[in-house]
Protein backbone atom coordinates (compact mmCIF):
# COMPACT_ATOMS: atom_id res chain seq x y z
CA UNK A 1 0.00 0.00 0.00
CA UNK A 2 1.63 3.24 -1.14
CA UNK A 3 -0.13 5.28 1.58
CA UNK A 4 1.70 3.31 4.27
CA UNK A 5 5.18 4.71 5.03
CA UNK A 6 7.93 2.21 4.44
CA UNK A 7 11.03 1.93 6.57
CA UNK A 8 13.13 0.53 3.71
CA UNK A 9 15.81 2.98 2.58
CA UNK A 10 15.59 3.48 -1.18
CA UNK A 11 18.88 5.24 -1.94
CA UNK A 12 17.69 6.19 -5.43
CA UNK A 13 14.80 8.21 -3.93
CA UNK A 14 17.29 10.02 -1.69
CA UNK A 15 19.57 10.78 -4.65
CA UNK A 16 16.59 12.03 -6.70
CA UNK A 17 15.60 14.31 -3.81
CA UNK A 18 12.19 12.68 -3.33
CA UNK A 19 13.08 11.17 0.08
CA UNK A 20 13.83 13.62 2.89
CA UNK A 21 13.85 11.49 6.04
CA UNK A 22 17.05 11.73 8.08
CA UNK A 23 16.69 9.35 11.03
CA UNK A 24 17.76 5.75 10.64
CA UNK A 25 17.79 2.63 12.73
CA UNK A 26 21.03 0.65 12.61
CA UNK A 27 20.01 -2.97 13.17
CA UNK A 28 21.62 -6.28 14.14
CA UNK A 29 24.39 -4.71 16.22
CA UNK A 30 26.36 -7.29 18.23
CA UNK A 31 25.32 -7.01 21.89
CA UNK A 32 28.87 -6.38 23.14
CA UNK A 33 29.20 -3.12 21.17
CA UNK A 34 29.17 0.02 23.31
CA UNK A 35 27.96 3.40 22.12
CA UNK A 36 31.61 4.57 22.06
CA UNK A 37 32.57 1.65 19.79
CA UNK A 38 29.64 2.31 17.47
CA UNK A 39 30.44 6.03 17.36
CA UNK A 40 34.08 5.29 16.55
CA UNK A 41 33.02 3.00 13.68
CA UNK A 42 30.61 5.61 12.28
CA UNK A 43 33.17 8.42 12.65
CA UNK A 44 35.70 6.55 10.48
CA UNK A 45 33.72 7.68 7.44
CA UNK A 46 30.76 9.77 8.62
CA UNK A 47 32.05 11.92 11.49
CA UNK A 48 30.35 15.33 11.57
CA UNK A 49 27.52 14.15 9.31
CA UNK A 50 25.05 13.23 12.07
CA UNK A 51 23.63 15.11 15.05
CA UNK A 52 22.03 12.39 17.18
CA UNK A 53 23.14 8.89 18.19
CA UNK A 54 21.59 6.44 20.62
CA UNK A 55 22.49 2.79 21.08
CA UNK A 56 19.58 1.24 22.98
CA UNK A 57 20.80 -0.55 26.10
CA UNK A 58 19.52 -3.28 28.41
CA UNK A 59 20.36 -1.59 31.72
CA UNK A 60 20.10 -4.76 33.79
CA UNK A 61 22.42 -6.83 31.60
CA UNK A 62 24.64 -3.84 30.69
CA UNK A 63 24.68 -4.66 26.98
CA UNK A 64 22.94 -3.23 23.93
CA UNK A 65 19.72 -4.71 22.55
CA UNK A 66 20.91 -4.81 18.94
CA UNK A 67 19.83 -1.51 17.43
CA UNK A 68 20.68 2.19 17.46
CA UNK A 69 19.19 5.42 16.16
CA UNK A 70 21.21 7.92 14.15
CA UNK A 71 20.02 11.20 12.65
CA UNK A 72 21.92 12.45 9.63
CA UNK A 73 22.07 16.20 9.06
CA UNK A 74 21.66 15.74 5.29
CA UNK A 75 19.66 12.76 3.97
CA UNK A 76 22.16 12.30 1.10
CA UNK A 77 24.76 11.09 3.62
CA UNK A 78 22.53 8.10 4.35
CA UNK A 79 23.38 6.75 0.88
CA UNK A 80 27.10 6.26 1.52
CA UNK A 81 26.45 5.04 5.06
CA UNK A 82 23.95 2.44 3.81
CA UNK A 83 26.47 1.31 1.16
CA UNK A 84 29.11 0.99 3.87
CA UNK A 85 27.21 -1.11 6.42
CA UNK A 86 24.11 -2.71 4.89
CA UNK A 87 24.57 -6.43 4.39
CA UNK A 88 28.04 -6.44 5.98
CA UNK A 89 29.22 -8.39 9.00
CA UNK A 90 30.49 -6.50 12.04
CA UNK A 91 34.27 -6.33 12.40
CA UNK A 92 34.44 -6.85 16.15
CA UNK A 93 33.64 -9.85 18.35
CA UNK A 94 33.60 -12.39 15.49
CA UNK A 95 29.85 -11.90 15.21
CA UNK A 96 27.67 -13.64 12.63
CA UNK A 97 25.24 -10.70 12.69
CA UNK A 98 24.76 -8.78 9.44
CA UNK A 99 24.18 -5.04 9.69
CA UNK A 100 21.01 -3.49 8.32
CA UNK A 101 19.81 0.08 8.02
CA UNK A 102 16.19 1.23 7.86
CA UNK A 103 14.36 4.48 8.43
CA UNK A 104 13.22 5.03 12.01
CA UNK A 105 9.62 5.65 13.02
CA UNK A 106 10.51 8.87 14.87
CA UNK A 107 12.14 11.36 12.50
CA UNK A 108 14.41 14.34 13.15
CA UNK A 109 16.70 15.52 15.91
CA UNK A 110 14.03 17.66 17.61
CA UNK A 111 11.54 14.77 17.79
CA UNK A 112 14.22 12.38 19.08
CA UNK A 113 15.26 14.85 21.79
CA UNK A 114 11.60 15.28 22.76
CA UNK A 115 11.16 11.51 23.03
CA UNK A 116 14.22 10.92 25.20
CA UNK A 117 14.59 14.06 27.36
CA UNK A 118 11.93 12.90 29.85
CA UNK A 119 12.85 9.23 29.53
CA UNK A 120 14.16 7.04 32.31
CA UNK A 121 17.30 6.55 30.18
CA UNK A 122 18.44 10.05 31.18
CA UNK A 123 18.93 8.76 34.74
CA UNK A 124 21.33 6.06 33.53
CA UNK A 125 25.13 6.53 33.28
CA UNK A 126 26.15 8.94 30.48
CA UNK A 127 27.51 6.10 28.30
CA UNK A 128 23.97 4.67 28.12
CA UNK A 129 22.23 7.92 27.16
CA UNK A 130 21.52 9.42 23.73
CA UNK A 131 24.13 11.88 22.48
CA UNK A 132 23.49 15.04 20.46
CA UNK A 133 25.95 16.96 18.31
CA UNK A 134 25.99 20.44 16.84
CA UNK A 135 24.19 20.35 13.47
CA UNK A 136 25.84 23.40 11.88
CA UNK A 137 28.40 26.15 12.28
CA UNK A 138 32.02 25.86 13.41
CA UNK A 139 31.13 23.27 16.07
CA UNK A 140 29.31 20.96 13.63
CA UNK A 141 29.84 17.36 14.66
CA UNK A 142 31.06 18.22 18.15
CA UNK A 143 29.10 16.82 21.08
CA UNK A 144 26.65 19.21 22.73
CA UNK A 145 24.82 19.00 26.06
CA UNK A 146 21.60 17.00 25.79
CA UNK A 147 18.68 19.42 26.38
CA UNK A 148 17.11 18.98 29.81
CA UNK A 149 13.36 18.49 30.27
Amino acid sequence: DSSCPTFYIDTQKILRGTEHRTTCMIRNIPNKYTQAMLRSLIDETHGGLYDFLYLRMDFKNRCNVGYAFINFIDPRDIVSFAERIRGKRWARFNSEKVADLTFARIQGKACLIEKFRRSRVMMEPPSFRPVTFHSSGPKRGQEEAFPLP
